[in-house]
């Protein structure tokens, strides 16, 4: 099992990407398609109607950071933030029991913690900006 060991920075990339698009395809119609009901959306969940506007830029920047591997660790910490949230006010209606009503949001914040908490490793822009001398001192 060791040998998986070489494939962190591909498997940190490849979460990276995935989620990217991920929240790219989701955080893009909510700036797109202002019109098309999504701050009633928001308000009929009981959050402010402008908050549509935080969550299109958070998901579309987001994405874009994580894809990047820039300044991954508070992108994906605020991205698991808000899909917290959004279990919270939107995908919890029939308890917390019920899973299935909330799997995937729970995916989606568990890896962006995980993201957080772990770093985007050696395959992001984050490596050279931020790393550098966290490498030399283990040395």
């Amino acid at each position: 099992m060791k040998s998986l060991n070489r494939l962190q920075p591909v498997g940190l990339l490849a979460l990276r990407v995935v989620l990217g698009i991920i929240f790219f395809a989701h955080g893009y119609p909510k700036l797109a398609h202002l019109g098309s009901g999504m701050q009633g959306f928001f308000v009929q969940h009981g959050l402010p109607g402008y908050f549509v506007y935080i969550s299109g830029v958070l998901e579309v920047f987001g994405s874009l950071l994580l894809v990047l591997g820039l300044f991954t660790r508070p992108a994906a910490l605020l991205l698991a933030i808000e899909m917290g949230v959004a279990i919270w006010k939107v995908h919890s209606a029939k308890g917390y029991l019920a899973v299935h009503e909330y799997e995937f949001p729970l995916t989606l914040a568990m890896a962006c913690f995980a993201l957080a908490t772990i770093g985007a490793g050696t395959l992001s822009l984050d490596s050279p900006l931020f790393e550098r001398g966290r490498n030399s001192k283990r040395g």
